[in-house]
């Protein structure tokens, strides 16, 4: 036999629940035909849908008719409850949409209608209530086919050749063999090219037999040999039965048996539903439908073994309403059983504000609100109310903006590069990476994108989410040491934040789109208050009765129902569906109640973080892009030439961690921030910056550590140079370059190293210059040649505690040392540790003090062997 599953999906009141009831009366499975309005339906047993005559939950049932075993699912059809009905879609193998002939297609109708093409359902359609008087085939069929699909094909009577037109194909066969044969027409329905509409009154079995026929006949046998194939499911929904957690699975592939493992937990019990009662099985394969027991971790939505991707909501609540508990409830203790809820129905989306110490609940309408809070007191005894509903708005950028992110406090590090655009309207954020692996590692960018990812990022015109855009991760920096994985998640967090506040913001809020079925006489009525409400309309006369079409604001149109009953004296009806979001009717005014404040909002802050002197410091947002590390990268890959270097101030001269490039014309101004860095007065470091600002002062890059006594502390300015025999300049800082390539052909062990592997021996020249500036207490800068590198740019990297230079293309590691000197060497303790004759001796003339490759060796050699013996008294 065909396994399917089946989903009877419909606008309230269409009798969706009424042609379950009857389909299951004719397959035998129940003995007496049921009423939803009675309240003795099979499929609605809970006690709130006997009340109301709706469906709230969806329920299943099994039967078996010719050819078929089929699972049936009953889903809701009142709007408010849409997202449990879009959970169900997941499980389905055919969709049947129920229509009211006399009410044609509603708006809900069209969302379903809409959801179904996006996950690529096969739908049949039943049209309802043909014994009504008035009843007309034609006239609904003419209906469907301008509003759903030209294919919308009437299956009472197959017409071969109306059939026929369903695609290229199908029409193709029927020219050549004058019918179109049952496998290609499956074949259309299957692909979405084809729809059988079958006609009747489902309260009278009329039609009932006719639509399952069709099902029968043209439906494939989709499971058959699956079963042989690894565990595949998809998790449809949470639900709570006397303290047991539900999952309903929906298994694709394989089979599950009690006591099997999923993942890290045991599956305890198989259950299969058929409306309110169950029976355990033993197994189940794939195309079943069941329940289980034992699975705590799992949630709806979610794909489990070979099923590896997640179901994604389109559907969700425009409305949020704060709770209000009673006197004697803790809300924090309330929060974890509506956890419980939040399980069963997602898009609650249960929300705690710390700030105001409340409970944010999201929901689609009022009737949800109804059911919501009896559901609480009847699973908690606990009565809740709700304060005024709101509108849940969004926001997104208009254009293009760049966002930098820098989180950078003592021993922390990461700096991330972001790219907003806008996006289209409705296609949420999506996220991407366009960063070179050379600037930062990929399972760095892995980790941006999953902070990208796990969480909703907040707009800075009113806190709202952000949506509609592209963010894409064009640039980032790590530290080898100090960078750890909560270093990028503020980086990244930071720099959308920072994209924001540079951007054009937007508010988005949702629209309806309505039809306002009234009399005539109404028209001029309606259609004003639709203006005042700022929504669009059309105007469809059909005689007595008119029908108006268009969009309007939720905030606006949401309750206009009771307004519509007042002036119609209960003639008009209207029917609503979800639009989407657009751009804000009102913003001014919403930003205005909000007043919201994003530069104080430190949960989402939308400043950077840098580090000097040992501790962390904010920078503002719009100075940001001064201080970034890296390159801004722009549209076209290229960097901007005014982002690299950044205008210095006594902070920026020691920074903990900088990877920047630099120039020696900038040493000077360098050297003197550097004084300034251990100023008692952030003040006076102000008034320095804006003064070199005020200048004209070049742009460039920081390095340094004031964290490190070392380096900074006062107590070593003036005191340790004096070894090599030169009188110190009193006050001024000490400096060591070492001519790199120079110093590793001069010792021997470095020389025999760079034979075979030269970059080994550069390193090992760092790893003992590392060691040796602890020891000397000095700035110690290492200048490596890199002139021949074609576009090479002046790079300057810290290591540690000592910096190290590649000089630019065309310029000599003796050329850069030259220009240091000749800059420096008068009022500054510089020491050059080089064995280049020529070089020593323009050295000498500058003031300098000099080291010879032999000289460096021996200091080395001589200070290690001293903290040897000084280790060795103190500790034996």
């Amino acid at each position: 036999m065909k396994k399917l599953t089946i989903g009877m999906l419909a606008h309230v009141d269409a009798g969706k629940t009424t042609l379950s009831e009857a389909i299951l009366f004719k397959t035998g499975v129940i003995r007496k035909l049921g009423r939803v309005d009675n309240g003795d339906a099979f499929l609605d047993t809970d006690e709130v849908e006997k009340n109301r005559g709706i469906t709230i939950y969806s329920k299943e049932a099994k039967f078996n008719y010719k050819d078929l075993e089929v699972n049936l699912i009953d889903t809701p059809g009142h709007v408010d409850f849409s997202a449990e009905m879009e959970r169900n879609l997941w499980a389905l193998d055919i969709a049947v949409i129920v229509i009211d002939q006399a009410d044609g297609v509603m708006g809900h109708t069209e969302t379903v209608w809409n959801l179904l093409s996006k996950f690529k359902i096969p739908t049949f359609i039943f049209v309802n209530k043909m014994d009504q008087a008035g009843a007309s085939k034609e006239r609904v069929l003419k209906i469907l086919q301008n509003r759903l699909s030209t294919n919308c094909i009437d299956f009472n009577k197959k017409d071969m050749e109306e059939i026929s037109f369903a695609s290229d194909e199908s029409l193709d066969e029927y020219l050549e063999a004058g019918e179109v044969s049952k496998e290609t027409i499956v074949s259309e329905i299957y692909k979405r090219h084809l729809f059988p509409v079958l006609f009747g009154s489902a309260l009278k079995l009329e039609g009932v037999e006719e639509l399952l026929d069709a099902i029968n006949d043209y439906s494939k046998d989709a499971y058959s040999g699956k079963e042989e194939l690894d565990f595949g499911a998809r998790v449809v929904k949470i639900t709570r039965e006397n303290n047991d957690r539900l999952v309903h699975l929906k298994l694709t592939s394989g089979s599950l048996q009690a006591k099997d493992m999923i993942g890290e937990e045991k599956v305890n019990q198989i259950r299969v539903y058929n409306g309110d009662k169950f029976s355990p099985a033993k197994s189940v394969s794939a195309g079943d439908v069941c329940a289980i027991v034992g699975l705590n971790e799992v949630t709806a939505g979610q794909g489990l073994g070979i099923e590896n991707l997640a179901n994604t909501a389109v559907i969700a609540p425009v409305l949020e309403y704060k709770m209000i508990l009673p006197k004697d409830k803790d809300p924090l203790v309330m929060l974890p059983l509506l956890r419980q809820l939040e399980e069963e129905e997602p898009a609650l989306n249960i929300r705690w504000n710390e700030e105001f110490r409340e409970i944010i609940v999201s929901l689609m309408g009022a009737v949800q609100l109804e059911i919501l809070t009896g559901l609480i007191k009847k699973r908690f005894g606990v009565e809740v109310s709700f304060g005024t509903g709101s509108v849940v708005y969004k926001e997104t950028i208009k254009g293009s903006s760049y966002g930098i992110g820098h989180f950078e406090p003592l021993r922390h590090y990461a700096e991330v590069h972001l790219k907003l655009e806008e996006g289209e309207r409705g296609s949420g954020l999506v996220f991407k990476t366009e960063c070179s692996e050379d600037l930062l590692d990929k399972n760095w960018q892995r980790l941006v994108l999953t902070h990208l990812q796990e969480r909703n990022h907040k707009g800075v015109l009113i806190r709202a989410n952000i949506t509609d855009m592209v963010i894409t991760l064009v640039n980032g920096r790590a530290h080898p040491k100090h960078t750890e994985g909560g270093d990028f998640r503020q980086a990244t967090y930071r720099a959308i934040r920072q994209g924001l506040m540079r951007a054009e913001s937007v508010i988005l809020e949702p629209y309806y789109a309505y039809e306002i079925r009234l009399d005539r006489a109404y028209i001029g009525r309606a259609m004003t208050d639709i203006e005042r409400m700022g929504g669009s309309s059309n105007l469809i006369d059909n005689g007595d009765e008119c029908l108006i079409q268009g969009e309007a604001p939720v905030v606006a149109i949401g309750n206009y129902q009771a307004e519509l009953n007042t002036y119609t004296k209960g003639t008009g009806r209207i029917s609503l569906q979800m639009a989407g979001y657009k751009e804000c009717h009102n913003s001014e005014e919403v930003i205005e109640a909000k007043a919201y404040d994003p530069e104080r909002d430190t949960r989402n802050p939308v400043d950077s973080v840098f580090c000097a002197h040992g501790s962390g410091y904010t920078v503002p947002w719009f100075e940001v892009r001064d201080h970034a590390h890296c390159e801004i990268i722009e549209e076209n890959g290229h960097t901007t030439g005014d982002v690299t270097l950044r205008p210095i101030n006594a902070k920026a001269a020691s920074r903990t961690l900088s990877d920047e490039w630099i120039g020696t014309e900038e040493v000077d101004r360098i050297l003197s921030e550097t004084y300034y860095s251990n100023s008692k007065s952030d003040v006076a470091k102000e008034r320095k910056r804006k003064k070199n600002e005020n200048n004209g002062a070049r742009y460039v890059t920081a390095w340094g550590d004031s964290s490190k006594e070392s380096l900074y502390s006062e107590k070593y300015v003036g005191k340790d140079l004096t070894l090599y025999g030169n009188k110190n300049k009193e006050g001024a800082k000490n400096y060591l370059l070492v001519d790199g390539y120079n110093i590793i052909h001069a010792w021997p062990e470095l020389d025999e190293l760079q034979k075979t592997n030269f970059d080994g021996a550069r390193g090992r020249l760092l790893d003992i210059m590392q060691h040796y500036q602890s020891l000397i207490h000095s700035e110690l800068i290492v200048v490596f040649d890199a002139y021949k590198v074609k576009g090479h740019q002046e790079e300057f990297v810290d290591l540690n505690n000592i910096h190290v230079v590649y000089t630019k293309e065309a310029e000599t590691a003796d050329h850069y040392i030259e220009k240091f000197a000749h800059e420096n060497g008068r009022k500054r303790n510089v020491t050059v540790a080089t064995s280049d004759g020529v070089e020593q001796v323009i050295i000498r003339g500058q003031g300098c003090i000099l080291m010879s490759a032999r000289e460096l060796l021996e200091d080395v050699e001589k200070r290690e062997e001293e903290l040897r013996k000084n280790f060795l008294n103190k500790h034996f």
